[in-house]
């Protein structure tokens, strides 16, 4: 049973839209990249997807149980991101303030580490988050966002502005996470890498918009584009 499934959604604002009639699906077993070009409407549709923007035309469900909170998500790296003043521990620990509580629990906690340990930042833990290097920042990062994610992971162009071997690091560190069961839907830019570490491709700037695997992709020759 699909987590998610877009059927025929239009997405925009002030009534025009920047993506048309995209139509996709995305399973457990999932690793979607979505791809094209800038201000073809990627991050809109993620937002979308998080129940963040409505859409212009058709639908978006959740399947499977999933609930909106329950999707972890890793923006676009901004300054003000990168600049804040909390220590590593206080970063993670705030992905779980979506579980609607006041305080933070021994769970909360609990979890806290844990995905700070899979993200391999413990040792960080009391250094304060804006003095750390862009690879350290985003596996802390990803570390809050899991914090949330039950099922699903959602990223926003991961990568981006990372050196080269920070960046093959974070993708292995992606890949094992959907070994690990968690369905993954991911904005790049980076094509021969999305068609080596995903199994579907959704690029929203062709006509239609294509949804397919991997293969299926390659035989377009969209990835030329």
């Amino acid at each position: 049973m699909a987590l998610i499934t877009c059927e025929h959604v239009s997405l925009g604002y002030e009534g025009r839209a920047v993506v048309s009639d995209v139509q996709f699906s995305v399973a457990q077993s999932d690793y979607l990249c979505i791809v094209g070009e800038n201000g073809s409407g990627k991050s809109t549709l993620m937002r979308a997807m998080l129940g963040l923007q409505k859409s212009l035309k058709g639908k978006i469900y959740l399947g499977d149980g999933l609930k909106k909170n329950e999707i972890g998500y890793l923006p676009q790296r901004s300054a003000h991101q990168t600049d804040f003043p909390a220590s590593v521990s206080e970063v993670v620990l705030s992905g779980c303030l979506n579980r609607k509580r006041l305080f933070y629990s021994k769970e909360d906690k609990r979890l806290a580490a844990q995905n700070m340990e899979r993200m391999e930042v413990s040792d960080l833990a009391k250094r304060c988050f804006r003095e750390l290097s862009g690879g350290q920042q985003q596996r802390v990062l990803l570390a809050r966002a899991l914090c949330s994610a039950k099922k699903m992971l959602l990223l926003d162009e991961p990568t981006a502005g990372l050196d080269p071997k920070v960046t093959v690091e974070l993708y292995e560190v992606i890949q094992n996470l959907h070994k690990q069961g968690l369905a993954v839907v991911m904005i790049s830019h980076d094509i021969p890498s999305v068609v080596r570490e995903a199994t579907h491709i959704l690029h929203v700037d062709s006509e239609p918009p294509f949804w397919g695997s991997v293969q299926d992709y390659m035989e377009t020759g969209l990835q030329n584009r």
